[in-house]
């Protein structure tokens, strides 16, 4: 039990062992017992009246805490409620070895040493965020995703549904979104300082609705919640090319503007009209999204990078602002969030932003923030009363390079290692208690404009995130982390994840036709968190920061 990762609360090892059979016996209250098997498919556990393990259910707990302890007698599981008897479940099969990640095996029992473990998180939120827009992943990939996440006690899936890249929900309110917005012609291979190149091959697809049935329902039963994000007011080139009349230079009649599915990276100038209109088309989006999700805690509405120029521009919008007393157009861009802050919360979930819409004020007071650009603007938004989720791009944004070093596959920057992330503290010490108090964890960011496909994914995801998980589950990396992640990649081959080798990649992880080995030093994070520090204290906060728009 030495080599568990995430660390557990307390974990004291024990002599001797006691063989578990194949197929053995799980006796306890339904809901926790079928938690604790899913989390043990190699071992084929099934309901018994009696059997060599027990589970108990002790509320006391708390809903995500379990205590574990093997004797030479049998395994004894107590858990607050079935995430805790899941998470338990992950604990044994760390216990067990490598070959329990095995979606199946020919064993006929496994060995498990004795001892007691005592458990529970030190943050509510322990998230992934994963990027479809840019570079749509089949649904088997967020499936796969939701297992990886479960095996690490990572218990937030934030997808970033729409973009100025694509759109990836079915919507039968407003069809033409996946009709049209969920595909681009072609796209951009060139990179910044270059002649514009393109790759001339159709990019594109989207989820059903029963798809995000089936994805939410399965994250459900491994502790999973999906968190789906649709960003506005900015980002909407894909929204804008399917419904034209919903853009803020139309809002003062005539034929509205034609837009396109965004076929570069970088960002577009293109944004939602703020006018009601706008409020009840997106409202109509959300319910159908909710509906098809499920019960659905937590929604993200964006917020970011938005250029308000044509908001500005526009006589219609205008008058609407001044209508409302607003003086500036970022007060708008505050007003637009709150309302969909409030129609969400009258559907039983609380909105999630991006910091730029902290900065821009007039939150809802429920509303959750992600700071992304730094944890300056984390603390403020923390001392203002707002429950904050860590995102900073230093050392969370997982698309930069984890060396900087042309042995590594195109990345937009460098570099965060495994060691940056593990250092990294989502409530430090220096804060007050009552700012510490708002901080409900940290996710990592998976952003695709350089990750293809699933296989890109699993190179940057991991094993950066398997220290984030114990940053997030333990309250801190341990000192011995190296040593136990040593001993972890075994569970992750056993998994067939095609992760980062701490020795750097392997020959075909450099990418494959059409993809480009990284430019060292072209983009420093470093340099990257002192500018957007200082864009946070700007009054035109929401304005693009990462860059010129639409450029690679």
């Amino acid at each position: 039990m030495t080599d568990l990762l995430p660390r557990p609360v307390r974990f004291d090892p024990a002599g001797g062992s006691f063989d578990l059979p194949a197929g053995a016996g799980v006796t306890g209250p339904a809901g926790p017992v079928d938690a604790l098997r899913r989390a043990l498919p190699a071992l084929d556990l099934r309901p018994a009246g009696h059997g060599p393990v027990t589970m108990t259910e002790d509320p006391a707990l708390g809903e995500e805490a379990y205590t574990l302890e093997v004797t030479p007698e049998g395994v004894r599981v107590a858990a607050g409620g079935p995430a805790g008897a899941f998470y338990a479940g992950q604990t044994l099969r760390q216990v067990l070895g490598a070959e329990a990640f095995r979606a199946a095996t020919t064993r006929d029992s496994w060995t498990v040493p004795c001892g007691r473990v005592e458990d529970a998180p030190a943050f509510s939120w322990r998230g992934v965020h994963l990027d479809v827009a840019r570079h749509f992943l089949p649904k088997r990939e967020v499936l796969r995703m939701v297992d990886l996440m479960a095996a690490h006690k990572l218990n937030r899936l934030h997808l970033h549904l729409a973009d100025d890249q694509g759109w990836r929900t079915e919507s039968r309110v407003a069809p033409r979104l996946h009709e049209i917005g969920s595909h681009r012609p072609r796209t951009i291979t060139s990179l910044r300082g270059e002649e514009d190149a393109f790759d001339e091959v159709p990019h594109g697809g989207h989820y059903t609705l029963a798809d995000l049935a089936e994805i939410a329902a399965y994250a459900r039963a491994r502790a999973v919640t999906v968190v789906p994000e649709i960003d506005v007011p900015g980002h909407a080139s894909a929204i804008l090319a399917a419904y034209p009349s919903l853009g803020a230079r139309a809002a003062d009649g005539g034929e509205p503007e034609p837009f396109a599915v965004l076929d570069r990276w970088g960002i577009s100038p293109a944004i939602l009209s703020p006018l009601p209109e706008t409020i009840e088309f997106l409202t109509a989006v959300f319910d159908e999204l909710l509906g098809a999700l499920g019960e659905t805690p937590y929604v993200h509405i964006g917020g970011d990078e938005c250029v308000l120029d044509d908001w500005a521009a526009s006589p219609a919008i205008t008058a609407f602002r001044e209508e409302l007393g607003l003086a500036r157009p970022s007060d708008l861009h505050a007003w637009f969030l709150r309302r969909l802050a409030d129609e969400l919360a009258g559907r039983g979930s609380r909105a999630v932003v991006w910091d730029e819409a902290f900065v821009s004020g007039a939150l809802r007071p429920d509303t959750i923030v992600m700071p992304w650009r730094g944890t300056g603007v984390a603390r403020r938004a923390a001392e203002a009363g707002h429950d904050v989720v860590q995102t900073p791009v230093f050392p969370l944004y997982f698309d930069y390079a984890e060396s900087a070093s042309e042995d590594e596959p195109i990345a937009i920057g460098d570099a965060i290692t495994v060691a940056d992330v593990a250092a990294f503290d989502p409530a430090p010490a220096s804060w007050t208690a009552g700012q510490r108090g708002h901080v409900l964890g940290a996710q990592f960011q998976l952003w695709s404009e350089r990750l293809p496909d699933g296989r890109a994914v699993d190179y940057r995801a991991w094993p950066r995130g398997c220290a984030l998980a114990e940053v997030t589950w333990s309250g801190a990396a341990g000192a011995d982390l190296p040593g136990r992640l040593t001993g972890h990649l075994e569970r992750l081959d056993a998994l067939g994840v095609e992760y980062r080798p701490p020795s750097g990649p392997r020959p075909w992880q450099l990418g494959g036709a059409g993809h480009r080995r990284h430019r060292p030093r072209a983009v420093k994070v470093e340099e990257v968190m002192r500018r957007l520090e200082e864009m946070t204290h700007l009054a035109d906060s929401t304005r693009p920061s990462m860059g010129q728009p639409a450029t690679s």
